[in-house]
Parts: C-alpha cells; sequence; structure tokens
C-alpha cells in the first residue's frame, strides 16, 4: 500500500507543478486505455486533488486533451453518443478543479490504417486546431 501511495504522491505532485496539463490517447472501445484509466485513479486523492467537500483542489491549470480514434464522434454522428472518452477525461478534470480544458479530437483515424490517407494528410488537418491550443 505503501509503494502504491507513493507513485500516488508523486503523480500528484507533478501534476501539481505542471503550468498545463496535455493528455495524449487513443480511444479503445469508446473509451481510454486501462494505462490512461491508472493515472487518473492515481491523481485523483481526497485531500490532495478532491477535497473532502467534494471540491477540485486543482485551480490555476488549463489542460489539452488530444484524442486518436477511429471512429468520427462530430456533432450529428450516427454515433456520437458513444463518445465516452471526451465525456470521462472532461469529467475528472473538472472533479479535479480543472475547467479550462481544450479536446482536440482526430477521429476517423482509421483512414491511415486502411491506407487511404497519410499520417502527415491526417494530422495536417489537425494543425489549425493544435496551433490555436498551443497558443
Amino acid at each position: 500500500m505503501k509503494e502504491a501511495l507513493h507513485l500516488s504522491d508523486e503523480l500528484v505532485a507533478e501534476l501539481l507543478a505542471a503550468d498545463e496539463i496535455v493528455i495524449s490517447t487513443p480511444v479503445h472501445n469508446y473509451n481510454i486505455p486501462a494505462s490512461l484509466k491508472a493515472w487518473v485513479d492515481y491523481i485523483v486523492r481526497k485531500g490532495m486533488t478532491l477535497g473532502f467537500d467534494g471540491k477540485g483542489m486543482v485551480s490555476g491549470k488549463k489542460a489539452t486533451v488530444l484524442l486518436a480514434s477511429g471512429g468520427v464522434y462530430t456533432e450529428g454522428s450516427p454515433i456520437r453518443d458513444r463518445d465516452i472518452a471526451r465525456h470521462y477525461l472532461n469529467l475528472i478534470l473538472s472533479v479535479i478543479g480543472i475547467t479550462d480544458v481544450t479536446i482536440i479530437a482526430g477521429g476517423g483515424a482509421k483512414v491511415v490504417d486502411l491506407g487511404e490517407e497519410s499520417m502527415n494528410s491526417f494530422i495536417g488537418k489537425l494543425d489549425s486546431s493544435l496551433k490555436q491550443a498551443a497558443a
């Protein structure tokens, strides 16, 4: 238990020391991978990032979330309601007090796997969103 708490202490300290949080993740079966979920479990800590009153304790931070998925979850998409990863990460960040969140979704990445589009071309479509988030 001490080892797990030690790692959690380190990860919370990193989070609190950061000026900005950047989370980059693929979407697996509509949600985040287990490794990112483990990080979430380590950084959501009562008395450290989440107050005993239920209010987030991490303030003044900006977060940028980069999502890569095979499916497209934009407004009007027939699978829009399956966009669990976006909602989950937004929820977790707000729970700990980070409300300035920019999400950049690279939906439809399966075109690269299928050879229908090059990686450079696919990423190029996200270029303006990435530059805006970095500003």
